[in-house]
């Protein structure tokens, strides 16, 4: 991902706001995901529906009213200390202001994260901005950062996308730390 420099001052320095989505924000999130390429694009309904039913595991992020980040995850069924983060988008009029990782932040302070102990997301191995955010989040815990291959282009893609890897951060020991 290229980060773009704005012509606009006001526009570099334009406070960003965090909030839950709600269904209306369907749409806007279905475009901006669109707009934040190599991103794999959902349909704008499972957007809505992310934006409805996960609202308190979500993130919006808006600069004068406009959705400029997104983040979707959701507690796992089955292992409700891990939070699991589908998918970050951040537009390029925010890049280059951390936003990213300011709103992995923002989310876990949220009540519907209390007892999260696990941070996971899968990422291919040429998303370089996603490793980025990824690392530098972990980085910026004190915790380590693991990843093994998940979901393969063989055996779970058909040969048709590249292999995600699991990517694990152990929050638990970065608390663990701070204490």
């Amino acid at each position: 991902m290229a980060i773009t420099i704005q012509s606009s001052s006001r526009r570099a320095s334009a406070p960003i706001t965090f909030r839950p989505p709600t269904g209306e924000d369907g749409a806007a999130v279905w475009t901006l995901v669109r707009a934040c390429k190599p991103l794999d694009e959902n349909s704008m309904y499972c957007n809505l529906i992310q934006c409805d039913h996960f609202a308190d595991t979500c993130i919006l992020a808006e600069m004068d009213g406009e959705a400029v980040g997104w983040i979707s995850a959701y507690r796992l069924p089955d292992d409700p200390e891990t939070l699991f983060v589908w998918q970050v988008a951040v537009s390029d009029k925010a890049r280059g202001r951390g936003l990213g990782r300011r709103m992995l932040f923002d989310l876990l302070e949220r009540d519907a994260c209390d007892g999260v102990m696990r941070l996971q997301t899968t990422i291919t191995r040429d998303n370089d901005a996603s490793w980025g955010l990824f690392r530098g989040f972990a980085r910026r815990l004190g915790a380590r950062i693991e990843d093994t291959p998940h979901f393969t282009r063989s055996a779970h893609f058909d040969g048709r996308h590249a292999t995600e890897h699991m990517v694990t951060i152990r929050l638990v020991e970065a608390l663990s730390r701070a204490a």
